[in-house]
């Protein structure tokens, strides 16, 4: 069975001013969704899931789906405030999504076997995707034997600015132990430095791995998100902009010695545009990508 690709596509946008998922950045207005698709055609995956919000579907369906109906089967699912398990109800404050592990949560009706999971504005690069597949396929049939891809800090870095990077720690076997959240990264010289606690200036290693939102599960793990997500609403459905995130659902089922999940290391350069400003940079780089050879000028 081939691995299904999920696609995180219901954000909001606010920060960049409108919907990323249907910006078009390529020549021929491609998507950054369109892109990864293509590498995750090419890499071997054989269905693709988006969670999306149900006011932008008509939408979504005409400049998105329209565009794979022959090549790969699709699949939507919807994230909504109120779309929460039986027993709870959404209090009226609630304007805020509940999050990257609620959204995951969203595709367990329809995700039936090992799936990966990424986020409809970021870059992940061709290489990542058939890492992934193939490691996604090595552990179908079993449970608890996640994965997420590490990508190398040096190839995470912005030209513009400070960046903020989860970084993972990881065993003598390469499995994940913890992600550490490291702020103010950036390259100085010949150095990548970052904040530590006090804000003292620290080095980093350029090949360390970072997350980037690239995971690979097996679907018994909608059953632990569940789980996760009814004790986290448990204690903090009442306050309205806190969130629960894949990696701290993924980082507890490690800590409880449920699940394991190793660091895949990739050569993938990753880029993605959270703000406007990031939005002429991400052109020119599909666009050296294009001339590289690596993308053909017209995907679909």
């Amino acid at each position: 069975m081939k691995p299904t690709l999920f696609i995180l596509a219901a954000g909001m946008g606010s920060r960049y001013g409108g919907l990323k998922q249907l910006d078009g950045l390529g020549p021929n207005g491609e998507t950054i969704t369109d892109y990864n698709v293509f590498d995750a055609l090419r890499a071997g995956f054989g269905k693709i899931v988006f969670v999306i919000r149900h006011d932008f579907e008509e939408e979504f369906r005409k400049v998105v789906l329209s565009k794979y109906a022959d090549r790969i089967p699709c699949e939507l699912c919807f994230q909504s405030l109120d779309k929460l398990p039986e027993g709870y109800k959404c209090p009226e404050t609630r304007q805020k999504p509940w999050g990257t592990n609620h959204a995951v949560l969203m595709g367990r009706e329809c995700i039936h076997e090992p799936f990966a999971v990424i986020n409809a504005d970021d870059f992940y690069g061709a290489e990542s995707f058939q890492i992934l597949a193939d490691y996604l396929r090595s552990i179908e049939g079993t449970e608890g034997r996640y994965c997420m891809m590490g990508y190398r800090v040096q190839n995470t870095l912005s030209e513009n600015g400070q960046v903020n990077r989860g970084v993972c720690q990881t065993d003598e076997n390469g499995l994940l132990t913890d992600v550490v959240e490291c702020v103010g990264i950036e390259s100085v010289g010949e150095h990548i430095i970052y904040k530590d606690a006090a804000g003292q200036d620290c080095e980093i290693v350029p090949d360390t791995p970072v997350s980037m939102n690239m995971w690979g599960f097996t679907p018994e793990y909608f059953d632990y998100s569940d789980e996760a997500f009814r004790a986290f609403l448990d204690e903090h459905i009442n306050e309205p902009k806190t969130e629960i995130y894949i990696p701290t659902v993924v980082n507890d089922l490690i800590k409880a010695g449920k699940v394991s999940c190793r660091v895949l290391d990739t050569p993938s350069h990753w880029f993605g545009v959270t703000y406007a400003e990031d939005r002429p940079q991400v052109v020119m780089r599909l666009n050296e990508l294009i001339k590289k050879g690596v993308y053909p000028e017209k995907l679909f």
